[in-house]
């Protein structure tokens, strides 16, 4: 019998639990000539802000040992935009659709939340509260508890949507700011996003990116936050999706005994586009040789021979 790939996380149902990373995978229709955008279990889009904005100037990535650094500033094209121009396409797709949210101040995140709950044709919204790489919003809201609490609570009164908190690495105890995105409403919580990190030009002595500082994604950030995925899977029920650093079907099943409901997948679609392809089938081939029905059966498991 094929196992059963199918999840659900806070209502919504997913064909299966490979989604592609917000920023990695632009606004979909950008990979349509290269892979099956039907066969993912979910699309997470760019991150939306309430006016366009032109990201920082380059560079804006550079590589790493066994990852990348980005600073690119949450470049998009704005709501109204998006709702114009790319949410058509991504209605006619038959995967679930998450739109990922970002704002400079708590009323920028409602606004852009209602008028995307207005446009409608979408899943589920990610508040983006955690990015590293803006002077304003972002991160601020994903490292102060009190704040995520508000954001969140204030995004939720504005859509019919279920919300989900992406969690920042940069704190001192993930756990604590998981119970606050959900005391606030959150549904579900994708964790986690990029660590901040530097590069330098030796040469130069300049960092390698204009804004000195970014975020750190890739296979060099797995343990992390397989380890963070695992501390609040132990402590609270929430739904999670684990991120950072999934390149195969092995990453994807580590997340998945470490607590992950679904994944996302990032930094690898800019090396190989059938990644997400790839691990959907070996998650398939993993749970029949070991004889495990439903990929329900392996969530949270670590502990246990498989």
């Amino acid at each position: 019998m094929k196992p059963d790939l199918n999840i659900e996380i806070a209502g919504v149902r997913f064909k299966n639990p490979v989604m592609v990373a917000s920023g990695t995978f632009g606004y979909a229709e950008e990979f349509e000539s290269l892979i099956d955008l039907n066969a993912l279990g979910g699309i997470v889009t760019k991150t939306i802000t309430l006016e366009a904005r032109p990201g920082h100037p380059p560079p804006r990535t550079c590589e790493t040992a066994a990852g990348m650094l980005n600073a690119i500033g949450l470049a998009n094209v704005g709501v109204d935009r998006f709702i114009d121009e790319k949410l058509p396409f991504l209605k006619k797709l038959d995967t679930a659709i998450i739109v990922n949210v970002a704002g400079s101040t708590l009323d920028d995140y409602v606004e852009v939340c209602r008028r995307l709950e207005k446009a409608g044709g979408f899943d589920m919204i990610e508040l983006n509260v955690s990015c590293p790489n803006v002077e304003e919003g972002g991160m601020v809201f994903g490292t102060d508890a009190a704040l995520m609490t508000r954001v969140v609570a204030a995004a939720k009164e504005v859509t019919s949507r279920p919300i989900i908190a992406k969690l920042s690495p940069n704190v001192t105890s993930v756990v604590d700011m998981a119970r606050a995105a959900v005391e606030g409403g959150a549904a579900a919580l994708s964790m986690i996003n990029t660590l901040v990190g530097m590069a330098i030009d030796i040469e130069t002595g300049l960092p390698r990116l204009s804004n000195g500082t970014g975020g750190l994604s890739g296979p060099a950030i797995k343990p992390v936050a397989v380890a963070m995925v695992h501390k609040v899977a132990a402590a609270m029920d929430t739904p999670i999706i684990g991120i950072g650093g999934i390149s195969n079907w092995t990453d994807a099943v580590e997340f998945h005994l470490a607590g992950a409901r679904g994944i996302q997948v990032g930094t690898a679609n800019f090396i190989n586009p059938d990644v997400t392809m790839n691990i959907i089938k070996g998650l398939a081939r993993y749970l029949a040789d070991h004889k495990r029905p439903s990929i329900n059966d392996i969530i949270g498991k670590v502990g246990e021979k498989p």
